[in-house]
């Protein structure tokens, strides 16, 4: 078994779509970002790939390279996972927490977890996802940014090891 731990941060601006875990959030503003800024799908991303010592997002998708301007955040770990399924690992389980002031996303977690599972090729009932605030602290705690943690454990799969 391994363990990945993942992070990302966007500061958000007026007029952006809100992206998290692959749902359309309603906002008056959302990430600004090479891709599409979904934080979360970024930090699982990074928590998988270092999990199976693979590097990270920025690596594997630059931010210098204008072909990948406004890419799919789902395509980024779509490609993470099928890296880390050919070197014979598997999601045994993943917790995430989001990290924003506004707008509330509690009313999005459950297909949250629902399109993450998909992503990762498991049960909703492994994957964690948790709304937090800053408190009103800092650049999240007065709506300018958004962040994420993610932890994963993989496992190995008879395949590929």
């Amino acid at each position: 078994m391994r363990v990945g731990l993942g992070y990302d941060v966007h500061r958000l601006q007026s007029g952006r779509k809100m992206m998290l875990a692959g749902v359309s959030i309603p906002s008056e503003q959302g990430p600004i970002g090479h891709s599409d800024g979904d934080v979360v799908l970024h930090a699982i991303s990074d928590s998988i790939l270092g999990a199976a010592v693979l590097g990270d997002i920025g690596t594997m998708f630059p931010d210098t390279d204008a072909g990948l301007t406004g890419i799919a955040s789902g395509k980024m770990l779509n490609t993470a996972m099928k890296q880390v399924r050919n070197l014979g690992w598997a999601v045994n389980n993943l917790d995430v927490n989001v990290i924003i002031e506004r707008p509330r996303i509690s009313p999005f977690i459950a297909a949250m977890r629902d399109t993450i599972a998909v992503a990762l090729g498991v049960d909703s009932s492994a994957v964690s996802v948790k709304a937090k605030t800053n408190e009103g602290l800092g650049e999240i705690g007065r709506g300018e940014a958004v962040a994420c943690h993610a932890v994963v454990l993989l496992e190995a799969t008879d395949q590929g090891m």
